[in-house]
Order: C-alpha cells, then structure tokens, then sequence
C-alpha cells in the first residue's frame, strides 16, 4: 500500500513526523508532501494568484510554500502522477477539528481532495486542554490509538466522494473508553468574542476569541463523544446538497 501523508501544521510539525511513525506500521512505501509552513485554518484554499514552490527534503519526501489543498494536488498531479498513493492521511493535527471545524480546517480539507481526486482520505486530530500548554500539546492519545484506529480503516472499502475524520480526546490513552462512531456536531457561535487591541503605532487590531460554546443536546454526536472520553470517527460527503429543500425549491421556479 503506497501512503501519502499531509498536514496543515507543516513539514516539521511533530504531529506528522508521530503519523509518519504509525504509517510505517502499516506500509514501507510513505510519501510526505506538506506545506512548508503552518497553514491552520486556511480550510479548502487553493493558491492561484502566486506561484507555489517545491522543495525536496529527502526520499519521498517534499514541501510546498502553499495551502494543503495545494500540497495536495501537486502530490498527485505532479510528484505521484506516476505512481499514484493508495490512501492519503491528514494530521495528526494539534488541535481537534470537530463540529464545523471541518468547514475551516486544512487537515480536514487535504482529505477533502484526496476524496475528491477518488484516493481513499483519513484526517486525523489530536485535541488538547489549554490548560498547561507550555509544555507544549500532549500527543499521548493518538500515539496510543492511531494504528488501532487506521488498521480496520485502511481495510473498509470507502464509498465514493467521501472521507473520515478521526479526534483523540486529550486525555491519557488508558483513559480513553474505545472508539465511537458519531455525527458532525454543530455548535453555537453566535457568541463569538472579538478582542480589539493597540499596537504600539496606535493602530487597532483584532483577535478572535472563541467563548463557551452551546453544543449539541443529546450526546450524540462527536463533540460529546470527545468530551465523554472516546476516540471519533465520523464519516464526511463531498455533496453538501440539501436533499429536503429540492422540492420546495423546484416549486418556486415551476
């Protein structure tokens, strides 16, 4: 099996060099081709108004100066074009992409274009409390329970168009209670915090401050899967069509 991995942390991010240590467990062909810098939040971009720059690092081994997404398919198109990845992973990411994260984040969405180009795509995250973060995120969990996770992952016939978003809890990997199969969560951010600061010229700038948030009722899904200690796995569709609202919509145009 020829593996691809990726991020949006970076070529050096310690949580791809601890995915490129599981992926060795299950293949000896591993390809690396991740941004060469941190691209958090930068969701499905593509970079179309400058040229994107190729760097090698080693055997199978190589760094874009753009988004995942452009990692991504210059993997594909250019680097691998001859010998195509039988599966692609995104991560492991410092920090959980749960909920609408998947919306914003470049971990999920490297998996995204993999799903879309018809490669079999996993996105992996590992959560953290904020608490005690200057020694740095721990990535105990999904050291623990990444390859138990991938194993029947990597064995299951993906549907078309589709990919799957796997979470560690931050908490230590004999706490963890097994493995959960859940929905995307969706929370309320209607109280989204705006920090507004000065800089020494006097000028103002802004930070995004994330409040508490109001979280799907019912346990059901994978914010309250996380938070009640399981390792998620949620499966994504490309096709964000609204299937209810078709006939309605027809109606008015009738």
């Amino acid at each position: 099996m020829r593996i691809l991995l990726t991020n949006d942390d970076g070529i050096d991010a310690r949580g791809l060099a601890l995915l490129e240590k599981v992926a060795r467990t299950l293949s000896d062909d591993i390809w690396v081709v991740a941004p060469s810098e941190e691209q958090s939040g930068t969701g499905h971009s593509l970079t179309l108004t400058q040229p994107i720059r190729l760097r090698r690092h080693g055997e199978q081994r190589f760094s874009v100066s753009g988004t995942p997404t452009d990692a991504v398919m210059i993997a594909l198109a250019h680097i691998m074009k001859d010998s195509p990845p039988d599966l692609i992973l995104s991560g492991i990411n410092r920090g959980a992409n749960l909920a609408e994260d998947v919306t914003y984040s470049g971990t999920v969405s490297a998996a995204m274009e993999g799903a879309l180009a018809g490669v079999p795509s996993i996105a992996l995250s590992q959560a953290y409390a904020r608490q005690g973060l200057g020694a740095g995120v721990p990535f105990a969990a999904a050291e623990a329970w990444a390859e138990r996770v991938l194993k029947p992952l990597t064995e299951q016939r993906m549907a078309p168009n589709t990919l799957v978003n796997v979470n560690f809890p931050a908490i230590e990997p004999d706490a963890i209670k097994g493995v959960r199969v859940c929905r995307q969560g969706l929370r309320d951010y209607g109280r989204l915090r705006i920090i507004e600061r000065t800089d020494p010229r006097g000028f103002p700038y802004f930070w995004f401050g994330l409040a508490p948030t109001i979280e799907t009722p019912g346990h059901k899904t994978d914010l309250e899967a996380i938070a009640d200690g399981y390792v998620t796995v949620t499966p994504l569709h490309l096709d964000l069509t609204f299937e209810p609202a078709m006939s309605d919509l027809e109606g008015l145009f009738d």
